[in-house]
């Protein structure tokens, strides 16, 4: 089943699968599958898209249609017992998210390295 209520907003709005792909943490091949219903969206996805969207859930979501749940797992799940989850879990973090953490991350080095500079002058 097509997801027409959920492609027409999102046009409307001026959004692309790829932007969506991107707040759902997958690749847009995948996102454009859920879109066309031949992949569930999961009740997580359903709601991070409803959220960035701006719009109620039930703007997005087509009538009669089963909104799968992950489970949450805890510090106790191995993977014996995640049997509840049909089909593969994965969590796809976009590049672009990757990259600012690792710019991010460097020019924390930097701060760090000219602080301890810093206090070394002081010690002196």
């Amino acid at each position: 089943m097509q997801k027409e209520k959920l492609r027409g907003v999102r046009k409307r709005k001026g959004f692309t699968q790829q932007q969506i792909a991107d707040i759902i943490a997958t690749d847009v091949s995948n996102y454009s599958r859920k879109e066309s219903g031949d992949v569930k969206i999961f009740k997580d996805e359903w709601d991070k898209i409803a959220r960035f969207l701006e719009v109620p859930l039930e703007e997005i979501y087509e009538d009669g249609e089963e909104i799968k749940q992950i489970n949450n797992f805890d510090s106790n799940t191995n993977s014996s017992n995640i049997g509840n989850v049909s089909g593969n879990y994965y969590c796809n973090v976009p590049e672009f998210l990757l990259e600012s953490q690792r710019d991010l991350i460097e020019l924390l080095k930097k701060e760090n390295q000219r602080l301890e500079a810093e206090l070394k002058m002081y010690k002196k």
